[in-house]
């Protein structure tokens, strides 16, 4: 068994540690299975979330350096490592306040590196718990010191984690180690990374808030207001606009109808001018009644008894296209555009060109 050139107290730390493998690996288990838990719970999305135990290479390593702070094994923190990777600054502290009503947290020796950046600082920071898993948590009879063993929990967004890797490949440790002239540019980086870092954040909170004001102002039926873009098209259809001319065309034939994604048409929409969600309820005003009778021909010398939710948005589409010169060519590209091209589209716009002239004779 190596001894990696340790003194007395090293060894004996050392083996303290091979002991404790067990513990350390239980202690993982369940620090994992309750933060994934929680995590899971409140709706955060993670990049990744890992941990890994510190292997014996490692720790002597540490050992060699710095043994003598060391009183007992306990004494080194870092054992357990537990690292969760959020994509979003806020979200590391939605992290760390799961932490807290999970975990007692040591905070003589937790630290939020982030606070301690300076203006001509160098680095990428994150935020770092000394923890141990309380017995309202957790506890096993069998196995009282698995309470005692503290682990570390580091959280970090993605970009946090890119600029840690990326010192860490080109072994960066401090200016004094580094040309002046490579530490300049490894500032400037560190100094994107953390204004995209917060720039992300900026721009999720306007999305969220743009689409909390979308959503208030199509509940107060002010659709002149809202644009017609992928946001505003989902929540459109969560009103289920077109569900009368579904149900009055199914009754045609007693059809039944199965669901069918509506998000296809929206550039279907948009390029046939639809600029508003308040335009494309003008649309189903205007062509209604010959989007139904234009499914009267269509079906009604067939025996077809399953439908799509989609017929009523496309036969409105397509009395729209022909109304406005679009015909034949026009009915082949919104096939092509919303079932992907074919050259069977092309005979079955034909067809419809067809039961569309019949409405007119």
């Amino acid at each position: 068994m190596a001894d990696y050139g340790l003194d007395l107290h090293g060894s004996l730390l050392l083996d303290d540690y091979r002991r404790q493998l067990p513990l350390l690996e239980k202690l993982q288990q369940v620090v994992m299975a309750q933060l994934k838990q929680a995590v899971t719970k409140s709706g955060l999305e993670l990049n990744q979330m890992e941990s890994r135990i510190k292997g014996e290479a490692s720790l002597a390593g540490k050992l060699l350096r710095k043994g003598s702070k060391y009183h007992s094994i306990s004494d080194v923190t870092d054992l357990l490592g537990v690292r969760v990777i959020t994509y979003y600054n806020e979200d590391v502290d939605r992290i760390a306040s799961i932490a807290e009503t999970l975990f007692e947290i040591d905070w003589s020796n937790s630290v939020d590196k982030r606070k301690m950046h300076q203006f001509d600082s160098f680095g990428y920071n994150s935020l770092h718990f000394v923890c141990r898993v309380p017995k309202s948590l957790y506890s096993d009879p069998a196995c009282p010191e698995l309470n005692e063993v503290p682990f570390e929990l580091q959280m970090r967004t993605v970009l946090q984690h890119l600029w840690s890797d990326i010192q860490h490949d080109i072994g960066y440790k401090s200016e004094i180690e580094t040309p002046m002239e490579y530490h300049r540019a490894l500032s400037r980086l560190a100094g994107l990374l953390e204004l995209a870092d917060n720039e992300f954040s900026r721009i999720r909170t306007d999305i969220t808030d743009y689409r909390r004001r979308i959503r208030s102002q199509m509940e107060q039926g002010r659709l002149e207001e809202v644009p017609l873009d992928g946001d505003t098209f989902t929540a459109y259809l969560q009103k289920k606009p077109f569900e009368k001319l579904n149900r009055q065309i199914a009754a045609i034939n007693q059809a039944e109808l199965y669901s069918g994604s509506l998000m296809p048409y929206l550039p279907v929409l948009r390029h046939m001018g639809m600029q508003t969600v308040a335009d494309v309820e003008r649309m189903m005003a205007e062509d209604y009644d010959d989007a139904y009778q234009l499914a009267v021909t269509q079906l009604g010398v067939t025996d077809l008894d399953i439908l799509s939710e989609t017929i009523g948005l496309q036969n409105l589409c397509i009395v729209h296209i022909i109304k406005n010169g679009g015909g034949q060519a026009g009915i082949q590209w919104l096939f092509d555009t919303v079932n992907g091209p074919s050259p069977a589209n092309v005979d079955l716009a034909g067809m419809v060109m067809e039961h569309a002239r019949r409405l007119t004779n």
